[in-house]
């Protein structure tokens, strides 16, 4: 059994959100019709730290980003592989998805199943003038033509290496290690 390799630290979590909230900004021109959806669970403490790092950096009010959380596992293709009783967390979108670019935001992009089905729980509340892709961490081997447009980290992988996110408002520590 090989040891864990950091990937990422706190400081350089930190730094990739920030990044990644200055190429979001720049890529929109600000906030202005932008609204962030965490992929639960740690998707949605990573979309909740770049509403804030927006907010900071546009000097927008508090909460003024609009940001929701979304369970996926009823919509993914492989739920029964996964789980015959799946756990079902909250989806929160408490804003019209009608109409606005919609960044979805999660913690690790592998294959692309998850975001595949996160595109697809979306369309149920709306039709998005526009999707696009913020991730922690791209670990590559997709099965689905899906990529990120905002990356913390981009690792090569083998196929079976794991990337475990731990984030300190669900696991007290922040640090992306690679098993």
């Amino acid at each position: 059994m090989t040891s864990a390799t950091v990937l990422l630290d706190a400081t350089d979590i930190k730094r990739a959100i920030t990044r990644m909230a200055h190429e979001i900004i720049e890529h929109h021109r600000g906030a202005q019709g932008l609204a962030l959806i965490g992929i639960q669970t740690r998707g949605v403490f990573i979309a909740r730290r770049l509403k804030r790092e927006i907010e900071a950096i546009e000097g927008l009010e508090a909460n003024s980003l609009p940001c929701g959380e979304m369970d996926i596992n009823l919509y993914r293709d492989d739920w029964t592989r996964i789980s015959h009783q799946p756990i079902v967390k909250p989806t929160e979108i408490p804003f019209e998805v009608n109409d606005r670019e919609i960044l979805l935001v999660d913690d690790v992009l592998y294959t692309g199943r998850t975001i595949r089905a996160a595109m697809d729980a979306l369309m149920d509340f709306g039709r998005p003038s526009r999707i696009g892709l913020a991730v922690l961490v791209d670990r590559g081997h997709r099965e689905f033509p899906i990529q990120p447009d905002y990356t913390g980290k981009k690792v090569d992988s083998e196929y079976e290496q794991h990337v475990n996110v731990l984030l300190s408002e669900h696991d007290d520590s922040d640090l992306v290690t690679l098993n």
